[in-house]
Formats: structure tokens, sequence, C-alpha cells
């Protein structure tokens, strides 16, 4: 992976926690992440302007996806409403390279050398630890660490779409744009029908946030996914995740989030296994 790469894939980490920490913030989780959804849609449009229209053989790769990105819209905020930012979101990030990889070895057939694997067997440390951190009462949070695992199997499966699409397509950008644009039409019609106040209130009381966090989101997923049409798609996915540790800065300093001895030591072994994986095929 080159210097360029690693820069761009870093840069995108660093935007996606902290349009997380955006929905986490105070207020409705839900309306939060609409504000988010229809904020990234400005920009996404802007795009189209500047780059070429996808292939239609990357049509499926496309409504796939958009289907994906709005399972993952939805349960993004629901696992907030539950946990706090720096359970949820090492959980959700740091499965998703554990799941590339192994759709990658047991279904596309890539082989894994040494390294690989160790840095696979290290995220799933990180992650089965991260599911012992213990709410403010003393309780486990079972219910978020569930909710969190799956957003990640939704991180994973999109990242493999995504990837793919964009590759077939020949135009990354062009690509996502288009996918960013389907996924806000497709999530704020299902969340017209479900409740229609969350739309009213994503625009009335939360249009700079959105557009802010909306923005940083589009440009953090348009740079991973041109990292994906660059590198090896699993590589590019664990080396995004070190943006669990801009979330765990963002949730105790930003957020006021109770930090305690296990959260560090968890996303710390998560984040190693990322780096392992980074570094393990040059």
């Amino acid at each position: 992976m080159t210097t360029q790469i690693f820069l761009v894939v870093i840069a995108a980490a660093i935007l996606h926690a902290v349009w997380n920490a955006s929905i986490k913030d105070s207020g409705d989780k839900f309306v939060n992440m609409a504000a988010v959804i229809l904020g990234q849609a400005p920009l996404a449009a802007l795009s189209l302007l500047f780059v070429p229209v996808p292939l239609i053989e990357s049509l499926p790769y496309l409504l796939a996806g958009v289907a994906l990105h709005v399972g993952y819209q939805f349960l993004l905020p629901l696992s907030y409403k539950f946990g706090d930012l720096t359970l949820v979101y090492p959980i959700a990030r740091g499965i998703a390279p554990l799941i590339v990889a192994c759709i990658s070895v047991l279904i596309l057939s890539v082989e894994l050398n040494f390294a690989e694997i160790i840095g696979v067997l290290t995220i799933g440390t990180g992650i089965m630890s991260l599911s012992m951190v213990r709410k403010i009462d003393g309780q486990r949070n079972g219910k978020a660490v569930v909710i969190a695992l799956v957003t990640g199997c939704f991180i994973a499966s999109y990242s493999l779409v995504d990837g793919t699409g964009a590759r077939v397509a020949g135009t990354a950008i062009g690509f996502y744009g288009w996918l960013a644009i389907g996924s806000t039409v497709a999530y704020s019609s299902i969340l017209s029908l479900w409740n229609p106040i969350i739309i009213r209130q994503a625009f009335r009381t939360r249009k700079l946030k959105g557009l802010l966090g909306g923005s940083a989101s589009f440009i953090a997923f348009a740079l991973v996914i041109w990292a994906f049409t660059q590198a090896p798609i699993a590589l590019v996915t664990a080396l995004r995740e070190t943006s669990i540790i801009f979330a765990l800065l963002i949730g105790v300093f930003v957020l006021k989030e109770k930090l305690d001895l296990l959260k560090v030591v968890s996303t710390m072994i998560t984040v190693a296994g990322a780096i392992i994986l980074k570094f393990s095929r040059q």
C-alpha cells in the first residue's frame, strides 16, 4: 500500500469518527442520523457534475450498496441509543475487517498469509473483550453489543459490495455519488413512512449540523471507495478502522464519556489487529 493511499484512508478514518460522533452527540439519535444522510446529498450531487457516469455493469452492485447502506443507517443510531460511542464504535468498526477477511478466504478464495491470520485473530480478541464493557450501573450492555455487531456485519457487506462495484463502474467517485443519492432517497422515503416527524425535526433543528456531518460522511466514504480501487479491499477496510482511535478520543474528550481501562485495552487490541493487517502484505 502506497503512502498516498495510506494517508487518504487515515483522513477518511478521522472524518468517519467525526460524523459518527455527531450522531451520538446530544439529541435524538435518529434525528441526528437523518440530518447527516440528508446533508450528504448536496455534495454528492455536486460531485456527479465532474466525474464519469458509472458503467451499466455496476448497477447490481449499486442497488445492493444502497440497500446495505440504508440498513446500516437505521442500525447505527439504534446502536448509539443504547451504548456509548467508545463501546459501539469499536465493535461495529472492528468486526468489519474480520468478516471481510473470512469472506475473502471462504467465498472469494483469497489466500491469507500468517501475518494476516494473526491480524484477524487479534481483531477478534479485541471485539470479544469489548463485549465485557459494563454500563455505568455495573451491568453489561448486551443489547448495545449485539446491535453493534449486526451493524458491523452491514459495514463488512457494503465494503465488499462498494469496493467491487466501484471497480466495475470504472469511476469510484461516480459510483459512490450515485450510491449516496440513492441511499438518501431510499432512507428518506422509508423514514417518512415510518416516522415523518424525524425528517421535519432534522430539517428544522439540524440543518448546519447535518450539512457538516453529511459532507464529512460523503468525503470519508468517497475516499475509502477510491482506495478500494487502488488496494485490496480487506487491507483498506482494516486500515480504515484506525478510526476507532479517533472515536475513542472524541468520546472521552468531547462527549465526556467515561473512560475505563478495559475500553482502552480492548480498543488498542482491535487497532493493533488492524495495523497488523495493514502491514501484512507489502
